[in-house]
């Protein structure tokens, strides 16, 4: 195992802790939201989570790049690049809703190696090394076997982001082909089918911190992870999770027409 990678994965594993620890302070309390220009939401507990992984992380490995949802980007010299999004799933936080996350991902040279998913709200944490495997808490996660797309659980984050990509006819004939489909959305569709769960998690409108650490995680469990035109990439908005064996098939459907 490369120690320079765990190296900065143990200590992203601390650092996603205590700020998901610091956000969760706020959760489902009295709290102010701002409305940024694409209309997402951004409240104090985003900004000062991002701070304290900022801080922690640059503070430790200050050669390193940082690129975080709320702070923007600084360059690095060490080829490494952590890629952060303080909390994923600002809209359940604010709402009251625990599917949220602290999301803590790791990139050298280019590739994903490491990310750290921090779930305060329901106590758990995925995470992956490249070569280590996958984890939920400290228990290995894999993908399903499941092989036959009748029989498979289809996730998604919402309708609306599919309809203004104009390809909500090729969604929904991808979910009319599914046995169930359901709208656990961002970080925590990837996670269910990391963890065996569902087969497929298919969005549309996601950013590079979004996905950063969640890539490694369905990797390591055994999964493909992809952008629509099967290339596994972050850095577009079309993406698709599975379990591998059902990637190609929903590929087909999802680039129909196109």
């Amino acid at each position: 195992m490369n120690a320079t990678w765990r190296n900065r994965y143990e200590t992203a594993r601390e650092a996603a802790h205590q700020a998901g620890r610091l956000a969760l302070r706020y959760f489902d309390g009295e709290l102010r939201v701002e409305w940024k220009q694409d209309q997402s939401p951004v409240t104090v507990a985003d900004r000062e989570a991002e701070a304290l992984l900022r801080t922690q992380l640059l503070g430790a490995f200050p050669e390193d790049g940082f690129l975080g949802e709320e702070s923007g980007d600084v360059a690095g010299s060490s080829g490494f690049r952590w890629i952060i999004d303080p909390i994923d799933g600002t809209r359940n936080f604010v709402r009251g809703i625990p599917l949220w996350g602290t999301l803590v991902g790791l990139e050298y040279q280019g590739e994903q190696v490491a990310g750290i998913v921090e779930v305060p709200a329901l106590g758990q944490v995925y995470r992956a090394l490249r070569g280590d495997g996958a984890y939920r808490n400290d228990r290995p996660i894999h993908v399903s076997n499941v092989a036959d797309l009748s029989k498979a659980t289809l996730f998604h984050t919402s309708m609306a982001w599919f309809i203004r990509a104009g390809c909500a006819d090729r969604f929904q004939e991808l979910a009319a082909s599914v046995q169930t489909e359901r709208g656990y959305g961002d970080f925590y569709g990837h996670m269910l089918v990391a963890q065996g769960s569902g087969e497929l998690m298919v969005e549309h409108g996601v950013h590079a911190w979004d996905m950063a650490a969640l890539k490694p995680i369905v990797e390591e469990a055994g999964g493909t992870f992809t952008d629509w035109d099967e290339t596994p990439t972050i850095y577009r908005p079309d993406v698709i999770a599975s379990n591998g064996k059902l990637h190609g098939l929903a590929l087909q459907i999802l680039r129909r027409g196109r």
